[in-house]
């Protein structure tokens, strides 16, 4: 009996990315609601450069960070790493693979804009039903919720700044 075998390396592989992600990916969510907002109102600038490389478009690298966010990936560094392995970031970023150091200017440069985005973001889950607010866990243990907000400090503010984001 033989065993079971992968596919072939040096062999040519046609891929379909649409198929390799399910209905349901948070990817598909992030992608949706980036495209609908309102990124020069929310503080977005995209501006072309006269000469070099033409920069990544803000509405982009907004998708990486909300979708890194959602699955713990924080750092330049990580966020770098994702675009190179993840299927989910190839299919959202349409291949795009930006370096640590240009992800974290982006976030550097548009550290107003993410709160606004994020706050944009968490309303829009809501009324979706895609989260729920947590108040009732609050309620009951309001002394545990109150340490845990103080532990979660984070660049942009605590998370319940941000707009009441449930921590897992």
């Amino acid at each position: 009996m033989d065993f079971i075998t992968g596919f072939n390396r040096d062999q040519l592989v046609m891929m379909d990315f649409e198929s390799c992600l399910s209905p349901d990916s948070w990817a598909r969510i992030v992608d949706m609601f980036v495209d609908i907002l309102p990124m020069s109102k929310l503080g977005f600038n995209d501006v072309l450069n006269s000469e070099g490389r033409p920069p990544y478009r803000s509405s982009d690298l907004l998708k990486l960070y909300l979708y890194g966010y959602k699955n713990k990936l924080r750092s330049s560094g990580q966020l770098e790493h994702a675009c190179k392995v993840n299927l989910e970031v190839i299919w959202l970023l349409k291949g795009l693979r930006p370096s640590a150091r240009k992800i974290a200017y982006f976030r550097k440069q548009n550290a107003r804009a993410f709160k606004k985005a994020f706050r944009h973001f968490v309303v829009l889950l809501k009324e979706w039903e895609l989260i729920d607010d947590n108040q009732k866990r609050v309620e009951q243990n309001p002394e545990y919720y109150r340490l845990r907000q103080q532990i979660t400090e984070h660049q942009f503010g605590t998370l319940k700044d941000i707009g009441g984001l449930p921590i897992p």
